[in-house]
């Protein structure tokens, strides 16, 4: 390692955005909030959609509030995108994976393309929200825009619209199913099979390629990087471990649960398991499944706080650790908790139609849901030994949901094994390690996750060999059994 440098990551996620510096001197790493927003969808033109012209503006903010800098890169959830015209505009508002419009989406493709398929040529988790889906609902609903010419998914846009230069960075890519894990390249065959004008995408480039140059308020300038601009796969590279026995939990507004590979697993019984091969920062194949997360809490607590209840994050956990125990459980996954709306509501009305206890307070519905994110992450982690043989010997949990002591407690307690927990800026960290990579001041990922695990804090939590939760896990695999047999 070497140098000293000062480097801007905004890691924007589904339900806010910040602006991170990580100030790297002396051989350590430190970091500073330079500003946090909110991101809020909206409704337009019919569809729930990222409102992109605010998202720029704070961005802009804190650029000016951050003075002087080397670097700027970007990270954001997956699948989304915003389409250009030919003079390089912003044809609408990019579209939230939320948005209903997707419906029925899967259904068509596989009309032309069976799921085996589509899952051996592309290596992703088949989810509806996906852009693969996004532009076969575009394409059925009226049709792809005739003057689009080019395809930005959202961290790439964000470095376009700052400095007019357009790269598509490969980890974001990934997310899209449209990508061969293998080559690392557009499946051009299957876009054509499809009836999608492949035309509108670029190469992909490496995470830490350079994009363009920003200029700065007192007249400085800085270099804007094609960061890995899936957040999951910052938060991946921010991990402070080399093993290969590490499991890892992005833990936000969705939980990404995985290992890393070297090569990907394109089997049928793969895509029976819903396992996604998600490509690295470093090119390595990040095996994971998708599980919303704490999103489901994100939502109970805007309603509780719509009908006065006033009460945040910490009051939710408190209220939850009160509650009695292992009472009732939902699948974090059941389509009826994707949409926004009443997520209280719905989370009593799946446990009375499975026959459960119907949780009513605070407490008891934030507990059932803890509780259930802790099982499922066992059922995760079960089906990655099935798939890869793998033991693991510790499961590093990442991102925000690192600071909620207990889901952390009750996922050690049901997957069996050692919880670390931290960094809770884990996606910022990688953000800025791989940027520090491409000024040179940092040699590769590996001496930036040791760096990592030298100057950030995580807690660890041993499992308890007497827990009750993990006793209740055979009951947990029967609910799951039963809601999802057709």
């Amino acid at each position: 390692m070497s140098g000293g440098a000062r480097v801007l990551a905004f890691d924007l996620g589904a339900s806010s955005g910040r602006g991170i510096m990580g100030i790297y001197e002396n051989g350590s790493l430190r970091v500073e909030e330079i500003c946090r927003f909110k991101n809020e969808p909206v409704f337009s033109g019919g569809h729930l959609r990222w409102d992109f012209g605010r998202l720029l503006s704070e961005i802009r903010r804190g650029i000016d509030k951050a003075g002087s800098f080397d670097s700027l890169g970007f990270d954001t959830w997956g699948v989304d995108f915003g389409l250009l015209d030919g003079s390089g505009r912003l044809i609408e508002d990019p579209v939230h994976y939320r948005d209903g419009r997707t419906e029925g989406a899967c259904e068509k493709v596989f009309e032309i393309i069976p799921p085996e398929e589509l899952y051996a040529a592309t290596g992703s988790q088949i989810m509806p929200i996906n852009t693969l889906f996004q532009l076969i609902a575009l394409k059925n609903g009226g049709g792809i825009p005739k003057n689009a010419e080019r395809l930005l998914f959202m961290p790439d846009l964000f470095a376009y619209a700052l400095c007019g230069n357009a790269v598509c960075e490969q980890t974001i890519a990934s997310t899209s199913q449209m990508l061969d894990p293998v080559s690392k390249e557009w499946n051009r065959a299957l876009l054509e099979k499809l009836g999608l004008p492949s035309g509108l995408l670029l190469p992909t480039v490496p995470s830490g390629t350079r994009v363009g140059t920003l200029k700065l308020k007192d007249g400085s300038t800085a270099k804007i990087t094609a960061a890995a601009g899936h957040d999951t796969q910052c938060a991946v590279t921010a991990m402070p471990s080399q093993s290969e026995s590490a499991a890892f939990l992005s833990c936000g507004t969705w939980s990404l649960i995985g290992t890393e590979l070297d090569e990907p697993v394109l089997t049928a019984e793969s895509m029976e398991l819903g396992l996604s091969n998600e490509v690295g920062a470093d090119g390595k194949i990040n095996y994971l499944k998708n599980i919303i997360g704490l999103w489901l809490i994100q939502e109970c607590r805007r309603c509780w706080n719509e009908q006065g209840l006033d009460i945040g994050f910490d009051g939710i956990a408190k209220e939850a650790e009160s509650a009695p125990a292992l009472r009732c459980f939902i699948d974090p996954d059941a389509a009826e908790f994707v949409p926004p709306g009443d997520m209280p509501a719905r989370i009593r009305d799946f446990c009375r139609k499975t026959g459960q206890y119907v949780p009513e307070t605070v407490g008891e519905i934030s507990r059932c849901v803890y509780e259930s994110l802790a099982l499922k992450y066992r059922f995760a982690l079960d089906q990655l030994r099935e798939a890869t043989g793998k033991s693991f010997s510790a499961l590093h949990i990442l991102g925000g949901g690192s600071n909620a002591p207990l889901l952390c407690r009750m996922t050690a307690d049901a997957c069996g094994i050692p919880v670390i927990a931290g960094p809770a800026e884990a996606t910022a960290l990688g953000n800025i390690i791989i940027q520090l990579c491409a000024l040179g001041c940092v040699g590769n990922i590996a001496e930036g996750r040791r760096l990592v695990a030298e100057t950030q804090p995580v807690v660890r939590y041993e499992p308890s060999p007497e827990s009750d939760i993990a006793k209740s896990y055979e009951r947990y695999l029967e609910l799951l059994n039963t809601h999802n047999r057709p």
